[in-house]
């Protein structure tokens, strides 16, 4: 079971529920902004977090995080590389948008791993590093469900900004040609910033 909430900051952005419905356990993806708004809804429904998991360490898709710790201790997963942007205020964008937000304590995966729910292992979602937006971007996929969370690597009718830094356009294509599209066509594309697509759409929107 997939939720969508978006959260807004300096910037709106898709925040990510990734439940099991029989136990009420899951995945917090990508919580940008409003900790407290999502630490209430997590306890109205009754959810269990097991971890929060970070597409990429920009901060209007970590600055959830902060209150969300202090309420419910939720452990904090990014790629292996991620605190070149979760420990960088600089780097992350939150100086130029307004108070610095940094992620300490984060603990880390891996390109490749398959991250499970310790309460169903039936649910997981396996991580595809995709860099180009940064260089710590990933997308979180799940065959099972036929989504994938991809962050700000690809979007409805667009592709991720790569003028940031760490930044790398020839890098970004690589990443949406060699992994996202190497994905089956009905797989459904959840972004940070705009609506759901497909594989398929976005292949035929770029045909690259």
């Amino acid at each position: 079971m997939i939720y969508t909430v978006p959260v807004k900051g300096v910037f709106e952005t898709n925040c990510y529920f990734y439940i099991d419905e029989a136990t009420g356990h899951g995945f917090l993806i990508d919580p940008g902004a409003q900790g407290m708004a999502l630490s209430n809804l997590i306890r109205r429904q009754g959810w269990h977090m097991e971890k929060i998991l970070l597409t990429h360490g920009h901060f209007d898709h970590t600055g959830g995080i902060a209150s969300l710790r202090g309420e419910l201790s939720i452990p904090v997963m990014a790629f292996e590389n991620a605190d070149l942007y979760l420990l960088d205020p600089y780097k992350n964008l939150s100086r130029h948008c307004g108070p610095d937000v940094t992620v300490p304590g984060a603990e880390f995966f891996h390109d490749g791993d398959l991250l499970t729910l310790q309460a169903n292992p039936d649910c997981s979602l396996r991580v595809l590093w995709t860099p180009g937006h940064t260089e710590d971007s990933v997308i979180f996929y799940s065959e099972k469900d036929g989504a994938a969370f991809v962050g700000d690597t690809i979007f409805k009718g667009s592709i991720g900004n790569f003028s940031y830094p760490g930044g790398n356009r020839e890098q970004l294509l690589r990443s949406i040609r060699e992994t996202v599209f190497s994905l089956p066509e009905d797989t459904t594309l959840l972004s940070g910033h705009s609506e759901p697509t497909t594989v398929g759409a976005e292949k035929q929107r770029y045909r690259w």
